[in-house]
């Protein structure tokens, strides 16, 4: 089954953006332990906008709450082409990111409170149970041509999976308190664009406005607001065609480098600036620690291949094109990116014990980076391995 150009494309441009990232993650960390990290804090607490409706917050929150909405509903774009017309345009190959996403939430959580059970420290059991998408997408496309598409497209399908699972956690036990009136207003706004796809209405504006809306009443009623980016997504027209440009991937072509070389860059600045402080290293090697990094490292990717090889053998599900078992042994590394979905989850566990929770942004850091690593050289060895025994058969021939 080919990949749409757009899906290509998407990668393409992500692969240099990645770099970009890359370098802001660095830069982040840096400036957050230098004599002006303070201020760069600061500056990221600094509230902006108007008391009036209370959209008044700090530069953080408005990075993450609103401009990631925008990143993920780009990504909401590219999943639902792939549904309708491309690599998820079948049940066997759609349900497996989903049993995947499940195994890569439950055995991380298990394992997690196995370490912690009946400590102080048992409550944070969501933490090793997300998926950064931005991180994990940006790592795997920067190996380019070297991973085939569809493992692109499973990984990006996978976390947006994971990341809904985490707002669904966070939701009904990290939640303090759901406001009803938002969530009905927020359905009442899903309806709408719902009934706007019906009559086949094209026009962007009418969907961006009340996607707006959507944001707002989302935000406000205590679920994360970047899951108003997934939604208004499902609801853009799109078509078959091959010929006709649908409303979709107009709205993907005017995302794609607002997304990857400006929302992209910003985001990392703003979540990767962890202050290190003594005693941070001893704190990997208690149960806390160990819970966290093998729930990331060792708890995904043996969830995630589990539970992908029950649904394969099964005949439930089916690989992603062009893939081996190495190459979802190697997303399933990347799905233990957790860093900024982690951290909040951190943040909520262990609300008032700001020791607790620089232990656990350390951990979440370490975890996430030996996982990025992890996974990037095991998808390049595969690669190489392919190119050569390609080479091999080209000679005995």
């Amino acid at each position: 089954m080919q990949l749409t150009d757009y899906f290509k494309k998407f990668f393409h441009s992500s692969q240099s953006s990645g770099v970009i990232l890359i370098v802001c993650v660095v830069f982040s960390l840096l400036l957050a332990n230098s004599s002006i990290g303070q201020s760069f804090q600061n500056l990221l607490d600094t509230e902006i906008g108007t008391n009036l409706f209370h959209l008044k917050y700090p530069i953080s929150i408005w990075i993450n709450d609103g401009l990631m909405a925008i990143f993920f509903l780009l990504v909401g774009l590219e999943i639902k082409r792939e549904i309708v017309e491309g690599e998820l345009s079948n049940f066997k190959s759609a349900s497996l990111p989903i049993f995947a996403a499940i195994g890569g939430m439950v055995v991380p959580a298990l394992i997690y409170f196995l370490f912690n059970y009946g400590t102080e420290y048992e409550k944070g059991w969501g933490i090793p149970m997300a998926t950064d998408i931005a991180f994990s997408l940006a790592i795997i496309s920067m190996l380019g041509k070297k991973v085939p598409p569809a493992v692109k497209i499973f990984l990006a399908a996978l976390a947006i999976v994971d990341d809904l699972g985490a707002i669904m956690v966070i939701a009904i036990f990290y939640t303090d308190q759901l406001h009803w009136l938002y969530l009905g207003l927020s359905g009442a706004i899903i309806l709408l664009l719902i009934a706007l796809n019906y009559f086949k209405v094209k026009k962007h504006v009418f969907y961006i406005i009340p996607g707006l809306f959507l944001w707002y009443f989302m935000h406000h009623s205590g679920i994360h607001a970047t899951i108003a980016g997934v939604l208004l997504a499902f609801t853009i027209p799109t078509n078959e065609s091959k010929t006709e440009i649908s409303p979709l991937e107009k709205l993907e072509h005017q995302l794609h480098t607002p997304v990857n070389f400006l929302i992209m860059p910003i985001f990392a600045l703003a979540n990767t600036n962890i202050i290190f402080k003594a005693g941070m290293v001893d704190g990997l090697f208690t149960n806390f620690g160990f819970g966290i990094i093998f729930g990331l490292i060792a708890g995904k990717v043996i969830g995630i291949g589990l539970f992908s090889f029950i649904a394969i053998k099964s005949k439930i599900s089916s690989l992603p094109h062009h893939s081996t078992w190495l190459h979802m042994i190697g997303a399933g590394f990347l799905a233990g990116i957790g860093f900024t979905m982690s951290i909040f989850i951190a943040l909520l566990s262990f609300k008032g014990h700001p020791e607790i929770q620089d232990e656990a942004k350390f951990a979440i850091l370490i975890a996430s980076v030996l996982a990025g690593v992890i996974g990037y050289t095991l998808l390049n060895l595969v690669s190489k391995r392919k190119k050569k025994i390609g080479k091999e058969k080209v000679v005995i021939q």
